[in-house]
């Protein structure tokens, strides 16, 4: 699950603080936390991103299943991009207007 805020710096104190864990991740775009058997991430927010948190899918094949779902009816959000160390990320919009996030990991 990833949290877009408007200052990684100044969320990652309240992360910490409520998840009872340090960050085991820590960039300039991007801070993860290990909590509980799940991973919570802080992004910055940019341009129409929303506002709440943002459940990505792990995928395989991003592009395979990004065109499978805009095929469905789903609408381009945010097409593919990479975002550190290889892991790539897209987003649609369901037919509610639903933001969907789509996530693919570098292959090893």
């Amino acid at each position: 699950m990833l949290h877009p805020v408007a200052d990684l710096a100044a969320a990652t104190p309240i992360y910490t603080a409520l998840l009872g864990v340090a960050p085991s991740v820590e960039s300039p775009y991007y801070v993860g936390f290990d909590a509980a058997g799940q991973h919570i991430g802080l992004v910055p927010r940019a341009g129409d991103a929303p506002a709440g948190p943002l459940a990505y899918w792990h995928v395989d094949d991003l592009e395979g299943a990004l065109a499978a779902v805009v095929a469905a009816g789903a609408t381009l959000a945010e097409p593919a991009r990479e975002v550190g160390a290889g892991r790539r990320v897209a987003t649609v919009r369901d037919l509610d207007g639903n933001v969907l996030g789509l996530l693919q990991d570098p292959v090893t």
